[in-house]
């Protein structure tokens, strides 16, 4: 009886702490920081990083900031100035924004100050839409040489209530309530 209840054990716990999926973590753990600090002072030699994170629509594009990619890119960083980055500075990078899903959303409009009474929502599963717990819309975009504006904005969502596996969609809507862009984004798909 007492062989039966530790193999138990051991299977309970290899099943608790084996390798994490590939999917958007709101918490990292040691290997996820490990793996993340190393994907970013790799990242230095390649053209192209944080693809996965990154999506595009006709109305503008977004990049999910996970706690991954914020790590991902303060490592980036530190290796660019050819040091390794230091332990308070990622214990601060997975401080900010703690239990908040964070979106850097670029959008295309035809006046200055086009976006600067956005709002955004999330759509996650059949919980209904999640109001936005950080909003900064630019009150003036950047004129574009195609004539029209660029504006840069940052939405937060509590992760409390989201699936790290799960796909949400990112909805903003004008100052009437009309739609002005969706994003969707496979959480299962991103680190």
């Amino acid at each position: 009886m007492a062989r039966a209840r530790v193999a138990l054990l051991v299977l309970v716990a290899c099943a608790v702490w084996g390798a994490p999926a590939a999917a958007a973590s709101f918490i990292l753990t040691a290997p996820e920081q490990a793996e993340a600090i190393r994907t970013g002072e790799r990242s230095v030699t390649t053209e192209t990083f944080a693809g996965e994170w990154w999506s595009s629509s006709e109305a503008g594009d977004v990049t999910v900031m996970t706690p991954f990619l914020r790590l991902a890119l303060a490592a980036r960083q530190a290796a660019f100035k050819q040091k390794p980055i230091a332990r308070a500075d990622v214990d601060k990078v997975l401080r900010e924004d703690r239990d908040r899903l964070v979106f850097r959303v670029s959008l295309r409009g035809s006046r200055g100050d086009f976006a600067r009474f956005y709002t955004p929502g999330l759509v996650a599963g059949a919980g209904g839409e999640l109001r936005p717990t950080f909003v900064q819309n630019e009150r003036s975009a950047r004129r574009q040489e195609d004539g029209r504006y660029l504006a840069h904005c940052v939405y937060g969502f509590a992760t409390a209530t989201l699936n790290p596996k799960g796909r949400v969609v990112l909805v903003v809507r004008d100052q009437d309530g009309r739609e002005v862009t969706r994003f969707s984004v496979d959480l299962a798909a991103i680190r």
